[in-house]
């Protein structure tokens, strides 16, 4: 298992890092996601720096629906941490039982039918193309 960079024995470089973390999620915890790669702080400082820029700038795509894409993400990727951290983050953000259940059951169709095209080598309709 990975030693987990605790803020009390970190780095400059890496204490800088959670402090934008804290700061930027409104929260006094870092999670074992961040302490665990602050073992090569320049993974932690690109990581965190695309993960904000991503996950927290204003855009067309409003804060719950990019925590349910990332869940969705993180389901078919087989990632146990994301899929609890950012189910965790998309029920703050307002996802109830009901959406969660959905979005699983997209995700498993669309797991279903991206498997079944790919198999038999569907070639793509031409109506489909440079939408």
């Amino acid at each position: 298992m990975t030693n987990l960079i605790e803020y009390e024995q970190a780095s400059d470089e890496v204490r800088a890092v959670y402090d934008d973390i804290r700061a930027t999620r409104q929260t006094e915890y870092i999670n074992n996601f961040w302490k665990a790669i602050a073992n090569h702080p320049p993974t932690l400082q690109r990581t965190w720096q695309t993960v904000k820029e991503v996950m927290t700038s204003p855009g067309e795509i409003d804060p719950l629906m990019r925590e349910l894409i990332y869940i969705a993400v993180s389901v078919t990727n087989g990632c146990d941490y994301c899929i609890a951290s950012h189910t965790a983050s998309g029920r703050a953000k307002g996802m109830n039982d009901t959406m969660f259940g959905e979005l699983l059951a997209i995700v498993a169709t669309a797991n279903t039918t991206n498997r079944l095209a790919n198999g038999y080598q569907i070639p793509v309709d031409e109506q489909f193309k440079n939408q």
